[in-house]
């Protein structure tokens, strides 16, 4: 090979890696911004709601009833939220337990009126419509 065609390879390879970069960026961007829309529902007490809006995975793994039930023991004793900004993303393509998909796991750090210091992580998956939903959640 011709160091010319080296250097192409090389160069050719680096903006495959870049493009690749930008796109699971923009992955992580939509998935956070689905989880801060979903996390509003829980915020604002709405837990049927925010079940009926999460991923048919999660809908399938847990009855509305259920979920609205591990919220109010869970989730109402920590009182109103105070601040939540995002700790760190992380975009997957599997996850222990869980089908083969598209990913992204969130962890929040988050202070709420009744506990100073927790992390939610929440993790948004790509729906069978293409859209990003919220797939998993617990505090911590």
């Amino acid at each position: 090979m011709t160091m010319k065609a080296v250097c192409l390879s090389v160069v050719g390879t680096m903006l495959f890696a870049l493009t690749g970069a930008a796109e699971v960026a923009e992955k992580e961007k939509a998935a956070v911004s689905a989880a801060k829309k979903w996390l509003s529902k829980v915020d604002e007490g709405k837990y049927a709601e925010s079940w009926k809006e999460a991923a048919e995975y999660f809908k399938n793994a847990v009855t509305k009833e259920q979920w609205e039930q591990s919220l109010q023991a869970v989730r109402k004793p920590l009182g109103k939220l105070v601040s939540r900004e995002v700790k760190k993303q992380s975009y997957q393509r599997s996850l222990p337990g869980a089908p083969d998909g598209e990913y992204v796991v969130i962890q929040f750090q988050t202070v709420f009126e009744n506990k100073k210091s927790a992390v939610e992580t929440v993790t948004p998956m790509i729906d069978k419509d293409g859209s990003w939903r919220v797939s998993g959640y617990f505090v911590k």
